[in-house]
């Protein structure tokens, strides 16, 4: 451990170098990483150099111990002794816990996408129900969020698509957790015999990725305009302002209709598309990253079945580390910080088990 301290450190004074450079700020992608990285080295150089220091403490206070012949200073040497590896110990603990391998890319705002799934006009409404529980989530968060696609079911009040950009601190290191099928199990308004369904939901959340994340050949991409449907006034509706780009080596088709100008629908259809893109590109640089997201808390995998929300017992089940909550009807209100919290803990938790059987 201590030399891979050293290493940050090293690592550390390197980059506070680099970024005294005149004319650093020229190159403003390289600044931002060098800044980004540094930033991210400060807590763990500022407690590595706590427990050097309380070290040496530890060692003077041994080397007293062991020259002194005065009862009284070796009392209170001992006492203090006592103090000092305490003091030692937690901050092992912080170092440690600063040493688990963070998700690079928890720092970013994120793409959230939320579509319907098996169940039919239930599921729409259910996706519409989830939809109105993360903007409350955002709100209290206050976090900033931006529609970019919204697509109405043929269901009143159900929704068979929408897509968001979710901005302020630290959101895809929180919102990562929702990826993945939501089941719900309620009695729909149409059973006339009281019968509880089952239907579905799925979240995806990606890491928005910044222009310096990811290059896109302007050659790979074809670009289609058309008339936005849906309400909207008669600019919409007369006027082809809607975009779909298809990035054509993955067949990556994103498109947006939300705004009048078809130069904003294009920004907001492209910052998605760099999204997925950069999302696969992530998978092929760090395999071992995307693993440690698949594992108990599988944080990626749209395909796993991660949350339960069973109306009848007000209960609600995350099913990647067995937590059961009797509060569904608070969650579906946006409050979502227990959930989420444990989920983080027990990410963290499984990581440093991971470090420390290394």
């Amino acid at each position: 451990m201590f030399e891979k301290l050293e290493k940050v450190k090293s690592r550390y004074h390197e980059i506070s170098d680099l970024l005294a450079v005149e004319g650093i700020t020229n190159d403003q992608n390289e600044f931002r990483k060098l800044s980004k990285e540094y930033s991210g080295l400060e807590d763990i150089v500022n407690a590595y150099n706590n427990y050097l220091r309380i070290r040496k403490e530890v060692d003077d206070n041994r080397q007293l111990l062991f020259e002194t012949n005065d009862t009284e200073m070796k009392d209170l040497a001992r006492a203090e002794q006592e103090i000092l590896e305490l003091k030692l110990e937690d901050v092992e603990k912080e170092i440690k816990e600063l040493l688990i391998p963070k998700d690079p890319v928890d720092d970013k705002n994120a793409i959230l996408e939320i579509r319907s799934g098996t169940g039919g006009e239930e599921a729409a409404l259910f996706a519409a129900d989830l939809y109105r529980m993360y903007t409350r989530y955002f709100e209290t968060k206050r976090w900033k969020m931006e529609l970019i696609e919204f697509n109405e079911s043929s269901t009143p009040g159900g929704i068979k698509e929408v897509v968001l950009e979710v901005s302020g601190k630290s959101i895809y290191g929180d919102l990562k957790y929702e990826s993945g099928v939501h089941r719900v199990q309620r009695v729909p308004k149409t059973e006339a015999n009281g019968r509880v369904h089952t239907s579905a939901a799925s979240v995806a959340v990606f890491p928005e990725a910044e222009d310096f994340d990811l290059e896109i050949n302007e050659n790979d991409l074809k670009i289609d305009v058309f008339r936005s449907g849906g309400a909207g006034g008669q600019n919409v509706n007369k006027v082809e302002t809607a975009i779909r780009i298809t990035h054509l080596p993955t067949n990556t088709v994103v498109q947006c209709q939300d705004e009048r100008s078809q130069i904003k629908n294009k920004m907001k259809a492209m910052k998605v598309l760099r999204s997925r893109l950069y999302e696969v590109e992530l998978e092929k640089r760090d395999q071992e990253l995307i693993t440690q997201r698949k594992k108990m808390v599988k944080s990626g995998d749209r395909s796993d079945k991660i949350r339960t929300y069973n109306f009848p017992q007000n209960r609600l089940t995350d099913h990647r580390i067995g937590l059961t909550l009797y509060n569904l009807s608070d969650v579906m209100e946006g409050d979502l910080d227990e959930i989420i919290d444990k989920l983080k803990t027990a990410d963290r938790a499984e990581k440093l088990a991971d470090t420390e059987t290394v």
